[in-house]
């Protein structure tokens, strides 16, 4: 299977203008033979708590009609698109969550970010639940970003047999989770880590690009670099 991990610079709190950016890059990397699809962590508005906390407008229903041109992109490309952002839950605050669209356009699963960072708390609600889909035979597990500090995580998800994990995040460029988390992951738990990740400011500094993935080895396996937007693929599974 071949999963494309992408990069772009959201535009902070435009739902619109991001979701016609996610849907360009399903169909494209679709084109290329992408199955999957990841996006960075708050995709879908630019990672802006403070924002998404005084704009009640950017929460998002699993359902949200905003999300159609995504649907339809992944009918087009034939491909799964893992999108992020603030998502109703039922309760007072939504989860950062991530949402599954298979390429049927339907919702394959949710997962909510289980470990919020710094101001995530005071806007979210944390997930009380793993993440996980089966698509063509082969399992994933679901993490955004803070999560992968955790490497319980990652091992519930090796003991789930889950052969792919799948990194939705915002990282800048001093970040060290690009060599002490990733591939770390990845090598102790015998899983493909894929990493979407953003490009340009946003509230918490200015993004990194270089999305990508690892192998089973903790080895670099697919870099987008940090040039521009667009994405990598990675054979997995």
């Amino acid at each position: 299977m071949i999963v494309a991990a992408t990069q772009f610079a959201p535009v902070a709190g435009d739902i619109d203008a991001n979701v016609r950016t996610i849907a360009g890059l399903v169909r494209a990397a679709g084109a290329e033979g992408a199955r999957v699809v990841v996006f960075a962590e708050l995709c879908l508005t630019g990672y802006e708590p403070s924002l998404i906390r005084d704009a009640p407008g950017l929460v998002l229903a699993e359902d949200d009609a905003r999300l159609a041109p995504v649907r339809e992109a992944c009918r087009a490309a034939g491909a799964a698109a893992v999108v992020n952002g603030p998502v109703r839950n039922g309760g007072s605050r939504p989860g950062l969550g991530t949402l599954v669209i298979g390429p049927d356009g339907s919702l394959l699963t949710r997962y909510d970010k289980r470990n919020l960072y710094g101001v995530e708390a005071e806007v979210f609600a944390p997930g009380t639940a793993d993440g996980r889909f089966t698509l063509d035979g082969v399992r994933f597990a679901l993490a955004t970003c803070y999560d992968n500090r955790f490497p319980e995580l990652a091992g519930r998800a090796a003991a789930d047999g889950c052969t792919v994990y799948l990194a939705s995040s915002v990282l800048s460029a001093d970040n060290d989770s690009f060599e002490a988390v990733y591939p770390v992951r990845a090598r102790d738990f015998g899983l493909y880590v894929v990493l979407g990740n953003v490009l340009g400011a946003n509230e918490d500094g200015v993004g990194a690009g270089r999305a990508g993935a690892w192998g089973p080895d903790g080895g670099r396996i697919a870099d987008a670099g940090d040039a521009g937007p667009g994405f990598a693929l990675a054979e997995v599974g």
